[in-house]
């Protein structure tokens, strides 16, 4: 098994800093300190935490940034990286991005987006859930309060995984995906087939719409508890100011 990291995104709410750099690196350290550590810091630290020694990040915007840091993030966290370029990152949405690390996907991943701070034991959580032939797991928050914005999930107990969207009333969803998810090796092609059908479809279409696509397939998606743990999904300054009180505990 090996991490995936999608880095592609612009992240166009988080300027001036993703003027001249992907949203996966901007600083979450104390006030910004630009050799502060990035989300995609605190990622791959916590793959090596918990035993991986290989990870994949597809790059898009501002990969140039990524291609330089390659050598120093390796040496640092003792993971071998691969990186792979989404030639669309700055038209397309990420159910196109994931599909280009559809090779990856063939190994087993630990999946994790480029703006979720989120500690270890979200790692540690999905990892201890494995087996009784399951698939795909989602990190799912049971905890916080949902509004709209929220990738909202409707699990059923034995079922697993009916809904996953943002066009949900919160009062109906089990919970909310925090962006990191366990993803098997047998699972790969059935997923990028999944995939491909979601940005055929409309290239604007977020990656969750590819497990949708997969549970309407008759395919089960079971899901993880975190627990009452800090996390965020960084999409603007408020959230960058979240992530940053959040990363100084880690």
């Amino acid at each position: 098994m090996i991490g995936l990291v999608l880095a592609a995104g612009a992240g166009r709410r988080l300027r001036p800093y993703t003027d001249t750099l992907p949203k996966a690196l901007v600083p979450v350290g104390p006030a910004g300190e630009p050799d502060g550590p990035t989300v995609l810091d605190l990622t791959l630290g916590n793959f090596a935490e918990v035993g991986l020694t290989e990870a994949a990040i597809i790059v898009g915007y501002r990969k140039e940034a990524v291609y330089e840091r390659k050598a120093a993030l390796e040496a640092k966290y003792g993971l071998k990286l691969t990186l792979i370029d989404n030639d669309k990152a700055e038209e397309w949405n990420n159910a196109y991005s994931l599909w280009c690390g559809r090779d990856a996907l063939k190994d087993g991943v630990i999946l994790a987006n480029g703006d979720t701070v989120h500690p270890v034991s979200v790692e540690k959580t999905l990892l201890a859930a494995r087996g009784d032939g399951k698939r795909i797991i989602l990190a799912l928050d049971t905890v916080k309060n949902l509004a709209d914005e929220e990738m909202k999930v409707v699990v059923d107990p034995e079922k697993g995984v009916r809904k996953i969207t943002k066009l949900m009333e919160p009062s109906e969803a089990t919970g909310e995906y925090i962006g990191v998810t366990l993803i098997e090796g047998e699972a790969a092609a059935e997923l990028a087939d999944a995939l491909k059908t979601v940005w055929e479809t409309d290239p604007q279409q977020f990656y969750e719409h590819g497990y949708q696509e997969l549970v309407n397939r008759g395919f089960k998606i079971d899901v993880a508890p975190i627990g009452d743990v800090p996390w965020v999904e960084i999409d603007n300054h408020d959230d960058l100011a979240r992530g940053r009180e959040i990363a100084c505990r880690y």
